[in-house]
């Protein structure tokens, strides 16, 4: 849920890990700059569910949108939320938003969080009884201007969420071209525009829950649609980032920074999101299925194999010169045309020299996924459905838990 420790890391032993010493990425710590705390160190994510911005709304007019989360810790903590007006990765052929695209000028009526009720066993909201928590307000106000491709956070505030209940984040603006996130699916989310709520696909929402909690290690799930869960079992967080979450426990915060249709380009041309994929020790890095089909924006098809691994170089350069810890994913398989097959199948073998190179680890995500009779069929969907992604979380965490366990929480 994309990071490491700024500090000099030296020498890290696995436990328990036979025939291990220094790792790939440990062998380059120390020369990871010195960095100054910012509010990322101090508010973590607090929900797997996916945060930033894929698309734009075209116009709002005093819509009241709402966003059902989950939450890894419960209990009483301070919250402060973060939000970008700028679309972090592009959406099909970037007509409906492109990565680094400025949002427009909007205004923020109001804002609240409720507790949304006990999250029911199929993942659905109760949509009744909810419990006005907050008011949230920006440097003491309850609304606020919002300049294009502003950044900005709201002011602290102390929640009570009691086991497995819904946070509920609401706010009502008005303005063009507001950057949000297709939520598909993965939680429930719902728009008023004066009556009763109805279901959204498509809702602005904060690109940060952030809780002041303290945690071991905390970790980014950098990537696309795959990352994000799309197509795996509705409000049911059975995609991977989730599974390892739920593994891991609450004693670690996991930031899904996943976005549907993300390309490595979109990551590479450096702004906001790839920033906020710095603020965590250990970034997973799962770009190409994208890159293979659609290309970067303003292209003109798919991006060569060659293109491809000069914007993973990029992000995994930058997360490295951050001081972030990098697990560099390949291509899982996609059912794709022998041409992009092509493509993913060079670009794949590239992968492990660019983890080598650049001090980072390499995961084989792929080989997890595919059918073992014929590495191109995607055995459980080219967006893995709840089984090809618990295999896959459970597969990672064998091979890196000593990994993340070993990792020094920024101070």
């Amino acid at each position: 849920m994309k990071k490491i420790c700024a500090l000099l890391l030296g020498v890290l032993v696995f436990a328990g890990c036979s025939g291990c010493g220094q790792t790939a990425s440990s062998q380059a710590e120390s020369a990871a700059p010195a960095r100054q705390p910012t509010k990322f160190d101090q508010y973590v994510s607090n929900t797997v569910i996916a945060t930033g911005n894929n698309k734009c709304i075209d116009e709002a007019n005093g819509v009241t949108y709402r966003g059902y989360f989950p939450l890894e810790a419960y209990g009483t903590f301070d919250y402060s939320f973060y939000f970008s007006n700028t679309v972090d990765s592009t959406w099909d052929d970037g007509r409906l938003g492109y990565g680094g695209q400025p949002g427009g000028a909007y205004s923020i009526a109001g804002a609240a969080v409720y507790d949304g009720g006990q999250i029911q066993p199929d993942g659905s909201a109760l949509m009744t009884g909810e419990v006005l928590l907050a008011e949230i307000t920006f440097d003491g106000s309850k609304s606020r201007q919002v300049a294009p491709g502003e950044t900005f956070w709201s002011d602290p505030v102390s929640l009570t969420l009691p086991e497995d209940h819904y946070l509920i984040w609401e706010w009502t603006i008005t303005g063009k071209e507001i950057p949000c996130i297709c939520m598909s699916g993965l939680t429930p989310a719902f728009y008023s525009t004066g009556g009763q709520f109805i279901y959204a696909n498509e809702v602005p929402m904060p690109v940060l829950i952030g809780c002041d909690r303290k945690v071991g290690t905390k970790i980014a799930a950098f990537g696309d649609s795959i990352t994000q869960g799309c197509q795996t079992t509705a409000n049911g967080r059975k995609f991977w980032a989730a599974q390892i979450a739920g593994t891991l426990g609450e004693d670690y915060a996991l930031w899904n920074l996943g976005l549907g249709y993300a390309r490595a380009s979109d990551a590479a041309r450096g702004g906001d999101w790839l920033e906020r994929a710095k603020a965590y020790e250990m970034v997973l890095v799962a770009f190409g299925t994208n890159d293979i089909i659609s290309g970067r924006y303003g292209g003109t098809g798919a991006d060569s194999p060659e293109q491809i691994e000069a914007s993973v170089r990029s992000i995994v350069s930058a997360l490295r010169e951050a001081g972030c810890r990098v697990v560099l994913f390949n291509a899982p398989p996609f059912d794709l045309k022998p041409e992009a097959e092509a493509i993913r199948n060079a670009y794949n073998a590239a992968v492990p020299k660019i983890a080598e190179e650049l001090g980072a680890e390499y995961f084989d995500f792929a080989a997890c996924l595919a059918d073992p009779a014929d590495p191109a069929k995607a055995l459980y969907g080219g967006h893995p459905n709840d089984t090809g992604c618990a295999k896959a979380a459970d597969a990672f965490l064998n091979q890196y838990r000593a990994l993340i366990d070993s990792t020094i929480q920024k101070p």
